[in-house]
């Protein structure tokens, strides 16, 4: 017959055993949540990511969202294609010419970046036209011009607008229509997207943990904060981007 202080810690033994179990079985019941649910980014284990510092992967049916193919002609009538990118770090944004809100302020914002990585060889952006009907190669030469634009890797990027929406709507999921009583007559997120070297979309994580997938590029750094109190996210983007140029 086991003595009393046997018997205490039998009873010791199996509380203990009972809650690792409890607890073994709710991980696993979210672990398998999760991986069935698809998570907009992938877990650290499969990103090899190692904190909430480190840089997601954007996921779309739980494979990683990448650049899809594209080919436009550039503000020197040159064809410029997703491939053209490949081993670049680069920014995306869709803008127009005669954009007379949100565009002058997202194009400071990316003067700034080429200003702040102009060392960097494998830097770049890739502007696209919502309105290519009227920015020609011509007039978005003028416009590089206009804004002290010089990164050779910075291409202003014209051709059919059913396909430059097609890229933004469902290769970016950016906003960009044709809006008659839009400002401009058409309407746009004002948002920026960051791209790899390998062609893949990037973002951080926000203080809860989901990702940021895209950088506001309507409020500067200067500005700090718009008239709504939303924050600049420049800071962020380019902390970002230094990262990602030092991935190998």
């Amino acid at each position: 017959m086991p003595t009393g202080a046997n018997s205490k810690r039998k009873y010791t033994y199996v509380w203990v055993s009972t809650i690792i179990l409890i607890f073994g079985i709710f991980a696993v019941y979210e672990i398998t949540k999760r991986l069935k649910e698809g998570t907009v980014v992938e877990d650290d284990r499969l990103t090899g990511a190692s904190s909430i510092n480190d840089l997601s992967f954007i996921l779309a049916d739980g494979k990683k969202r990448k650049v899809p193919q594209f080919s436009f002609l550039n503000q020197d009538s040159l064809l410029v294609s997703n491939e053209s990118y490949l081993g670049k770090v680069y920014v995306v944004e869709f803008f127009f010419t005669t954009c007379p809100t949100i565009c002058p302020i997202m194009t400071k914002n990316l003067v700034e970046l080429q200003e702040t990585f102009v060392e960097y060889p494998d830097f770049g952006v890739a502007s696209f036209t919502i309105n290519p009907r009227y920015d020609t190669p011509t007039v978005l030469k003028k416009y590089t011009e206009r804004y002290g634009i010089t990164d050779s890797d910075w291409h202003l990027m014209t051709g059919d607008q059913d396909e430059i929406y097609k890229l933004a709507q469902e290769g970016f999921y950016i906003v960009a229509n044709e809006v008659e009583d839009a400002p401009g007559g058409f309407e746009h997120s004002g948002m920026f997207a960051l791209v790899d070297k390998n062609g893949y979309i990037r973002s951080r994580y926000d203080e809860n943990g989901n990702p940021l997938i895209y950088y506001r590029g309507t409020i500067t750094e200067k500005q700090g904060v718009n008239s709504e109190g939303e924050p600049q996210q420049i800071t962020m983007l380019k902390e970002d981007i230094k990262k990602l140029l030092l991935e190998k």
